[in-house]
């Protein structure tokens, strides 16, 4: 059953993400390998970082109350207090490190193995504020965008801060930017909304090859009934972040259309 959204699912977001991330790249891969093979290979690899579960540092403090026990008052008082002040626990989590798995693209020239064209989907820990999953993310993108291969990353997220540009971007709801690395610090940014289909954009390869396209919303509706989100995704759920009344009305109707 495809997805009763003509482009990008924004309920995706908060209930499949992770899932939606992985299976998404994978998809790509199988689009784009018989159309450079066999001067290029395309694979899936991943990075790994461990995510602070919150972005305050420890805190640190001198003790408020002290208590001074006299010398030689021991015995039968000391009993009688430890007794008065016993409790019953409840139980608490505390925040602990998370590890995070991130699959990404990498384009190569088969012969050399060199790195031509690297492909990113943004996860919502790179859009997240001082986390360390956006730290990560940004280290990695100068890296790229300092080395001879192009760099194409898509942001379908609604959720968190938007990649830094010196140029603002262009007011949409879903982002793809293609960087090649002869234009540099140029690049072409492709913007829709939430009612449009999911656009092609262009893969470069190395100078000479044409690009190859990348349908997205084939890859998109092949992910989605593959997975069968219908099955798990609830559409009675709140959307975060909340859409327009515009929009919110369009998503109700468009629900209502879809049973």
């Amino acid at each position: 059953m495809p997805s009763p959204f003509p482009g990008m699912d924004p309920f995706l977001e908060s209930q499949e993400w992770e899932d939606f991330h992985t299976r998404f790249n994978t998809v790509i891969s199988d689009q784009l390998s018989p159309r450079v093979e066999p001067r290029y290979i395309v694979r899936v690899e991943r990075r790994v970082y461990v995510e602070s579960p919150t972005d305050e540092p420890p805190k640190f403090g001198r003790v408020d109350v002290a208590v001074l026990q006299p010398a030689g008052a021991v015995g039968a008082a000391a009993t009688a207090t430890e007794a008065a002040t016993m409790l019953e626990p409840f139980e608490c989590e505390l925040p602990m490190p998370q590890e995070h798995r991130e699959a990404y693209l990498v384009i190569r020239l088969r012969e050399t193995m060199e790195v031509v064209t690297v492909l990113e989907t943004l996860s919502p820990a790179n859009k997240r504020a001082g986390g360390d999953g956006r730290q990560e993310y940004l280290e990695k993108r100068e890296t790229v965008l300092q080395s001879q291969a192009h760099l194409v990353e898509l942001d379908l997220l609604r959720v968190g801060l938007r990649l830094p540009t010196v140029t603002p971007l262009p007011p949409a709801d879903y982002y793809a930017i293609v960087s090649r690395r002869r234009r540099r610090p140029k690049a072409a940014v492709y913007a829709w909304r939430l009612r449009d289909p999911l656009p092609t954009i262009p893969i470069p390869l190395k100078t000479g090859d044409p690009d190859v396209p990348l349908d997205l919303q084939a890859a998109f509706s092949t992910v989605y009934e593959r997975a069968r989100y219908q099955l798990s995704l609830n559409y009675a759920d709140e959307l975060r972040p909340p859409l327009s009344e515009a929009d919110s009305e369009w998503c109700r109707r468009l629900l209502e259309s879809a049973g």
